[in-house]
């Protein structure tokens, strides 16, 4: 069975790691490398979408990154557990029109012993911003550099 560190029980410096891993590997903007971080039957409320497994995980998200251009992803932890983590979360990008938004969002985890994510419930608010508003400028797709400031350290 695959593994995943860090593994359950979290500590604030494992769940502070976990939230960082998925923030580099939403960023890659790779569905098939994001949803190996999922059980083989993880189970998703992403707004008013339900999804199954990785199959769909992978579907979605490549719908997703479709349409949401030059995204941009930073987490942060907001509360943790044995098995559980809580995180908040803002995205950048653009539609096909030009117009930029900033996302705004919450995150449940679930976690399997082996550190695989076997429930994600997430809320998410889009707010349209002018260009000239972008917080999120690393190079793109990849990991938000590690001197890049933080949503706390952003105002965010």
């Amino acid at each position: 069975m695959e593994t995943r560190p860090p593994v359950p029980p979290f500590t604030l410096q494992t769940a502070i790691e976990k939230a960082r891993k998925a923030e580099d590997a939403w960023n890659s903007r790779d569905p098939a490398r994001v949803s190996l971080a999922y059980t083989e039957d993880s189970r998703w409320r992403n707004r008013d979408v339900f999804l199954d497994g990785r199959g769909e995980i992978v579907e979605f998200l490549t719908a997703k990154w479709a349409r949401e251009n030059d995204y941009r992803l930073i987490k942060e932890v907001w509360a943790f557990g044995d098995h559980r983590i809580a995180v908040r979360f803002v995205y950048e990008w653009h539609d096909a029109a030009g117009q930029w938004f900033r996302s705004h969002g919450n995150e449940n985890w679930e976690f399997s012993e082996q550190g695989l994510m076997s429930i994600r419930h997430a809320s998410i608010n889009d707010r349209a911003i002018d260009g000239s508003e972008r917080l999120f400028r690393w190079e793109a797709p990849g990991p938000r550099p590690v001197d890049h400031p933080g949503l706390s350290e952003l105002g965010l």
